[in-house]
């Protein structure tokens, strides 16, 4: 692939990342919006509760701490698959460039001149410079994925809670 080619690739990648950020920014709002009007809800709930025990509504008091466990229990999840892989992803990045490290270093030591040693140097650099752009942009791409993937469980329930507890 070419520089200009990659730059292309990459900048494609930057805007697709700044959209998804922009998503998870847009569904944490959401989330907030909900919860507050979740939590506003079932305070009325409980208060009517403590007024009237014989009336009170335990399905949806049950409901306040398993939704909430069922949520996060999913959200850890989430943010425990995401991260294992972004952390075997890193590992072997950090692997492949000891590798290109090693190679570059052979190049270097065998160079016939001075030139030649500088120019593999050189070389190596700008290699290194293109592949920790493309590594940072992915790592980025993977964790505003884990964002998503650990906001999406909550944003869900709370919702749908906010829906249902509005009628």
């Amino acid at each position: 692939m070419t520089p200009p080619d990659k730059t292309i690739r990459n900048g494609k990648r930057a805007a697709r990342n700044a959209h998804a950020a922009g998503d998870n920014a847009v569904h944490g709002g959401e989330m907030l919006r909900a919860a507050s009007d979740v939590i506003a809800a079932r305070l009325n709930i409980m208060a009517e509760g403590l007024a009237n025990p014989m009336k009170a509504d335990m399905r949806e008091m049950s409901l306040m701490g398993t939704e909430k466990v069922e949520a996060m229990t999913a959200s850890a999840t989430a943010v425990a698959g995401n991260l294992g892989d972004l952390a075997a992803r890193v590992s072997k990045s950090a692997m492949d460039e000891v590798a290109h490290a090693r190679d570059a270093a052979s190049r270097i030591a065998a160079a016939t001149s001075p030139l030649a040693a500088a120019a593999a140097h050189h070389d190596y650099a700008v290699a290194w410079w293109g592949r920790a752009a493309g590594q940072m942009l992915t790592l980025n791409t993977e964790l505003l994925k884990a964002q998503a993937d650990a906001l999406k469980p909550i944003h869900t329930a709370a919702v749908a809670n906010a829906k249902r507890l509005k009628r």
